[in-house]
């Protein structure tokens, strides 16, 4: 969202609005009633955001990108973020404690922000992941509590601090660039 590159930022809100579907439809395994008209409904506007900011990374790609020089390294980060995120899920199985791989997917994705940031010089990227932390800090309390599996909330979470940067993103692009098309 600070970045320079019209490229990154564009992929920015597209990837972020892809994940707010996919965290928001992860949360909608075992949600509260109440919660299905919210959830689906942030799910359309972050894939409507996918779409629009994807069309925008197309048009864009010709042009400079921060992870340029950096690629290998952005593919360890995520081959050790798919690594971290595997291995954990596969041990709480084993452990009989599966109703916890969302959150601990969720750690381990908003970490991943964090190294994130630096290759793509833009701190917004840190920004949330450390929002993603403490929320999903404050939310551990009310899932030890519960005896469900832990997607409703955190796939809420998640979707949701996803979808607002997103937004976030989106708006800002338009201000610096325009339309994304």
């Amino acid at each position: 969202m600070l970045t320079e590159f019209i490229r990154d930022h564009a992929f920015t809100a597209a990837w972020f609005g892809l994940m707010t579907g996919v965290w928001l439809g992860w949360a909608q395994e075992d949600p509260p009633q109440r919660w299905r008209p919210w959830l689906g409904a942030g799910s359309v506007i972050g894939l409507a955001i996918a779409g629009a900011f994807g069309y925008s990374v197309v048009r864009n790609w010709a042009t400079a990108s921060a992870l340029e020089g950096k690629y290998q390294w952005f593919g360890v980060l995520v081959a050790a973020e798919v690594v971290a995120a595997g291995i954990g899920c596969l041990l709480l199985a084993r452990r009989g404690q599966g109703r916890w791989m969302a959150w601990w997917v969720a750690i381990v994705v908003a970490l991943h922000f964090i190294p994130l940031a630096f290759m793509l010089e833009d701190a917004s990227h840190a920004v949330l992941g450390l929002v993603q932390l403490v929320l999903l800090a404050l939310i551990y309390p009310r899932l030890r509590r519960e005896s469900r599996t832990t997607s409703a909330w955190t796939g809420a979470v998640m979707g949701g601090a996803l979808l607002l940067f997103a937004v976030i993103s989106a708006v800002m692009f338009f201000v610096r660039h325009g339309t994304p098309w």
